[in-house]
């Protein structure tokens, strides 16, 4: 949404408006399959991890990578190949209808990232890493991507597409420290801290359970 608002202040400000208000409303539609992939790895990977498990926790996580990657890469690949006839669902403005055509190949670029770099994060959030994550969300989106964004935009005068390619940029950077980190997890290492929580926060015991009724 931050980029339909920054693209509020553009020459020409009605048209790029109406054509990402299109743009990312498509993004929108295709980005609520990362968001469930999101939940059930993030559960996946915490249950696996929480029964010692961590060679399905590793393998459920590529699992879902590769799954969630496929789905955004057929879903661009029927965006890039209607870009001359989608549009005119949405507008009968002929100049929004050609921007949002230009727009199309970003468009799908983001679909894809979009649709690993939610699954990277629902990884990392199962393992516990919650902090880790919000501080990479905020380094890489709000402290590069945007700025990036808005001086492509403006100062550069790309416009409507230097802001996109920002704040693409920021998210990709994303992915890619979320996918080193996961990469350079110890996952053996994992599954012990995870059993280390369950024994601290479990609360009692069966037996100490059992022993207490007796009692």
């Amino acid at each position: 949404m931050a980029l339909i608002l920054f693209a509020g202040y553009l020459k020409n400000a009605e048209v790029s408006v109406d054509a990402l208000s299109i743009c990312m409303n498509i993004l929108g539609w295709t980005l609520m399959v990362a968001l469930g992939m999101n939940a059930a790895i993030s559960v996946r990977v915490s249950n696996e991890l929480g029964a010692a498990h961590p060679r399905t926790a590793k393998f459920s996580l590529v699992v879902a990578v590769v799954t969630s990657s496929f789905i955004g890469i057929f879903l661009s690949a029927i965006l890039i190949a209607t870009r001359n006839e989608y549009p005119s669902l949405f507008s009968t403005d002929s100049s929004v209808e050609t921007l949002v055509e230009e727009l199309t190949p970003i468009l799908a670029f983001c679909i894809v990232i979009n649709n690993i770099q939610p699954v990277l994060s629902g990884v990392a959030i199962g393992a516990g890493w919650q902090a880790v994550v919000a501080y990479v969300n905020i380094a890489c989106y709000y402290l590069f991507g945007i700025p990036l964004g808005l001086i492509l935009g403006y100062k550069l005068g790309w416009g409507v597409k230097g802001i996109w390619y920002g704040m693409m940029t920021g998210t990709i950077v994303q992915t890619c420290v979320l996918f080193f980190i996961v990469y350079r997890t110890n996952w053996n290492k994992e599954a012990s801290i995870a059993e280390d929580r369950i024994k601290k926060w479990g609360g009692a015991k069966e037996n100490d359970v059992d022993k207490t009724n007796d009692n």
